[in-house]
């Protein structure tokens, strides 16, 4: 056989295979695209599954459920139930709050805000949660403070809220999750009594003003004077009243220097003074459910955007710029969702978790959420096997209970879910056991 014949035996073999591999590659992808699609549709279809025999038992009939999971990677709604109906958020509100502060506060907290007038240091308060607060215990303030030879001067800046937020319980002052919002707060505006062989306060500015009684309120109404029941042997945590003029003698009596007030009401700040990493709070805040910091966040964030501190004035502005897109715009009247004014969506919620999820590193990410058996408020709840399947935020308040996060399935799949009961009468425990079943159920079979 000579070359040309070879040649063009060879060419059209050549040519007859580029047509079946052209002719099969749709065949392929469609074989691909259907597997895939088939493997999806089961997934979706056994939480579906999960969702009807779980959800329609009659323990969910004389309450309201909300439900929505996304499977973020091809934005998937798998399932929604009620979830473009308001819910009241209690701790939930958080997530808003977190996210607010994760868009605007730079890596360190600003402690205050700062410039010199000649030799005279005149400082502003931020937000700034941390100085003296008995678990962050940052002394940042007292240092710079103390290192300063001539006078110091202390402005108030403007403080648009009142210290306690609208729609608290009112008869909750007493109480440690209950402390006021202020412009520089210390010591978390907490006074913490300790007793063990001795009576030691933090701050001590409130000792003389500490009485020994067995009364059921632990703090008068309008006034700092505290009560404690000599029998206790426990560490008490009640918030204190705070205004300008408290927060200048608590920071006088901390440095042990006389403060003056700035020559001008509207003196201009050219300087801030950074403290701990911001992480650190909005991890705290998370975990804990801390509802003093969260406040404080959103006043921060004010800071961070005007002259004034207020927010309100951060929730409006956050709402109206990156979470304009919201499918169900909240009404979102405080930080920490200690208020029952506040009304979110379950479908609102995944969306900003959705933000989170690809705006923050996972691992960065589920590290500020709370940890399904392991951290703090989930710590007997929504246990994995052998390493936490949900990094989620619970909310609580009474008669409602809310967890809204991220949910890593068997196969290593991230979901995005909130789930919100609301107006039951049982305890909580039986609610959290019968979403735990859903969400193990979800886990299994996605």
């Amino acid at each position: 056989m000579d070359n040309k014949v070879l040649n063009s035996m060879k060419y059209r073999i050549s040519l007859t295979l580029k047509t079946i591999r052209a002719a099969t590659k749709p065949i392929v992808y469609i074989l691909i695209i259907s597997a895939l699609y088939s493997c999806a549709s089961t997934g979706k279809s056994a939480i579906r599954k999960v969702s009807r025999k779980t959800l329609t038992k009659s323990f969910y009939q004389n309450q309201f459920t909300g439900i929505m999971i996304l499977d973020p990677e091809n934005q998937d709604t798998l399932l929604s139930r009620n979830s473009d109906k308001y819910f009241t958020p209690a701790s939930n509100t958080k997530i808003f709050t977190f996210y607010t502060a994760l868009q605007f506060l730079p890596e360190k907290i600003p402690v205050i805000n700062y410039t010199y007038l000649g030799d005279t240091l005149v400082i502003s308060g931020t937000g700034d949660p941390t100085q003296f607060h008995p678990y962050f215990q940052d002394s940042t303030l007292y240092h710079f403070l103390k290192k300063h030879d001539g006078p110091i001067a202390i402005h108030h800046p403007y403080f648009a809220d009142d210290p306690l937020g609208p729609g608290w319980a009112w008869d909750d002052y007493d109480q440690y999750y209950s402390a006021e919002r202020s412009s520089l707060p210390l010591y978390g505006n907490v006074l913490t009594i300790i007793k063990d062989d001795s009576l030691r306060t933090y701050p001590s500015l409130f000792r003389e003003q500490l009485l020994p009684a067995a009364v059921s309120k632990k703090r008068s109404q309008e006034a700092n004077v505290f009560f404690y029941d000599p029998d206790r042997t426990d560490t008490l945590e009640i918030p204190f009243k705070t205004d300008s003029m408290q927060i200048k003698l608590l920071l006088e009596k901390a440095i042990g220097r006389r403060l003056l007030q700035p020559p001008g009401k509207n003196t201009p700040m050219d300087r801030t003074l950074s403290g701990i990493l911001t992480d650190s709070v909005l991890k705290r805040m998370m975990h804990e459910s801390d509802n003093f910091l969260a406040e404080q966040l959103l006043l921060m964030v004010s800071n961070e955007l005007s002259d004034s501190l207020s927010t309100d004035l951060a929730r409006k502005y956050i709402l109206s710029m990156s979470l304009s897109d919201l499918p169900q715009m909240p009404r979102w009247v405080d930080g920490s969702g200690l208020s029952r004014y506040n009304l979110f969506t379950p479908e609102s919620m995944v969306h900003v978790l959705t933000k989170l999820y690809r705006q923050i590193p996972r691992q960065r990410l589920f590290d500020l959420f709370p940890a399904g058996g392991e951290s703090s408020t989930l710590k007997d709840w929504f246990p994995g096997d052998s390493k936490p399947y949900i990094f989620a935020k619970s909310g609580t308040l009474g008669n409602n209970y809310n967890l809204s996060g991220y949910l890593i399935t068997k196969k290593g799949k991230v979901l995005i879910f909130s789930f919100m009961n609301n107006h039951f009468r049982k305890p909580s425990a039986e609610i959290k056991t019968h979403m735990q079943e859903f969400l193990e159920g979800v886990r299994d079979h996605y």
